[in-house]
């Protein structure tokens, strides 16, 4: 079976008893470069608060995005299912034409709604980009906060979108503010954790760094125009991912404050690939591809007394997976009539399940790039402009080679043909 059905915790609810269910916090980067943490390598970034959930909790090195650019794995986040579900609009970043009226309707989304009847407050605090109009913004979904930007990109210090809209907003309503975004987002977070610590809450930060424009912090005179819009420099990007390495200080720092470290699930990961500023370590090509450049992520697990510290696992994970972790840990379940195609992870995570093999779907369809890729276990299988069989069939052992310089399908085309069969079978069933 393609979809896994995600059953309801009940024997892990009961399992708490009387404890109060764990707060969650997911934060989520933008285009960050697989190589640009420290705790994955980067000796020119620091970004020692991210790499401290590293060491306190699991960091994954096969853990992907579930789409090569912004809103799919957004919207896979959210509904806990492949993004292609939704349809087009849904499956690749919203252009011209949809940008302000296409959106994720929040029947289809299963957080916060999953976890609202287990007496959790929710917000969302960063980049949206899964609807522009009221009905798809952030409250529609059930989040009883939100604050940032609903489009994709925004001027770090305006708070403007390249065509001179407003793009800053409170709880759906338009706002001014003055500051540098991702300060505003942390302080804002910070503020949510504490006036929630007495009840248990769901805080998802998804930040727009490191996406352009690429706009250092202290310089707010640095304001963007469309002429100089995607303009920037390695120096500007390291200085945009050492801001938000503290932003993400500054919540756990809360946390503390409140005595809520240990009772509090922690994510970090990333959104896709980075982009031309990114270093994708190992890895090939960047964001907008299938390659492992495109999809591969950082991802960090921490719950102390529940997730042992300082491992590394090798499990192959996927952004909704973390939705089904997030609703298993909380004692919830999806709500009624969906069935997620994400896995809970914590089993693995705590060591009570070993590593297992599993199979991931990617799609690209845009103009001059159609894309269909499988991974399962140590294989990749790429068709690199799908069905114009004129165009490579690529085949690569990603354990052995992550940097996807070796075809194979030259010596294992029964490999590849399974891995083919089995990547139609699953568009045939999100079509």
């Amino acid at each position: 079976m393609l979809r896994r059905t995600f059953l309801q915790a009940a024997p892990l609810a009961a399992a708490q008893g009387a404890r109060r269910p764990p707060n969650i916090v997911f934060f989520l980067s933008d285009d960050m470069g697989y190589g640009d943490l420290g705790c994955y390598g980067s000796r020119e970034i620091r970004t020692p608060h991210i790499d401290r959930l590293a060491r306190q909790g699991v960091r994954f090195t096969s853990a992907y995005a579930n789409g090569p650019v912004c809103t799919p794995t957004r919207t896979a986040f959210l509904t806990g299912r492949y993004q292609q579900r939704f349809g087009p609009a849904l499956e690749w970043a919203f252009g011209p034409a949809n940008n302000k009226t296409a959106g994720l309707r929040p029947e289809d989304s299963v957080l916060p709604r999953g976890l609202r009847p287990l007496g959790y407050k929710s917000a969302c605090i960063g980049k949206w980009h899964v609807g522009w109009s009221p009905q798809f913004r952030p409250p529609a979904h059930g989040f009883d906060e939100s604050f940032g930007i609903l489009l994709g990109n925004a001027d770090m210090y305006s708070h403007k979108y390249h065509d001179g809209s407003g793009d800053l907003w409170e709880n759906g309503e338009p706002v001014r503010r003055e500051g540098y975004l991702t300060e505003l987002i942390a302080g804002k977070a910070v503020s949510f954790v504490e006036r929630h610590a007495g009840s248990p809450f769901f805080l998802y930060v998804p930040f727009n760094a490191v996406h352009w424009p690429f706009q250092s912090p202290g310089r707010p005179a640095d304001i963007r125009t469309p002429q100089n819009w995607r303009d920037g420099e390695r120096a500007d990007y390291v200085r945009m991912t050492e801001a938000m390495d503290a932003a993400v200080g500054r919540v756990m720092d809360a946390l503390a404050r409140k005595g809520l470290d240990r009772d509090t699930l922690v994510i970090f990961t990333n959104d896709n690939g980075g982009e031309r500023l990114s270093d994708s370590g190992p890895l090939f090509h960047v964001k907008g591809t299938v390659f492992e450049g495109g999809i591969r992520v950082p991802a960090i697990a921490r719950w102390p007394g529940r997730i042992p510290a300082g491992r590394a696992t090798a499990q192959q994970a996927i952004t909704m997976d973390f939705t089904a972790t997030i609703l298993a840990a909380a004692g919830a379940a999806a709500p009624a009539g969906i069935t997620l195609d994400g896995e809970d992870l914590m089993p693995v995570l705590a060591g009570r399940a070993p590593v297992h093999e599993r199979s991931f779907f990617w799609r690209v369809r845009q103009p001059g790039r159609h894309q269909l890729a499988v991974r399962r276990g140590r294989w990749k299988y790429i068709d690199d402009n799908t069905g114009n069989r004129g165009f490579p069939e690529l085949l690569f052992d990603i354990e052995a080679d992550p940097g996807e310089r070796r075809n194979l399908y030259y010596r294992h085309q029964d490999i590849a043909r399974s891995l083919r069969a089995e990547a139609l079978r699953w568009e045939a069933s999100v079509s």
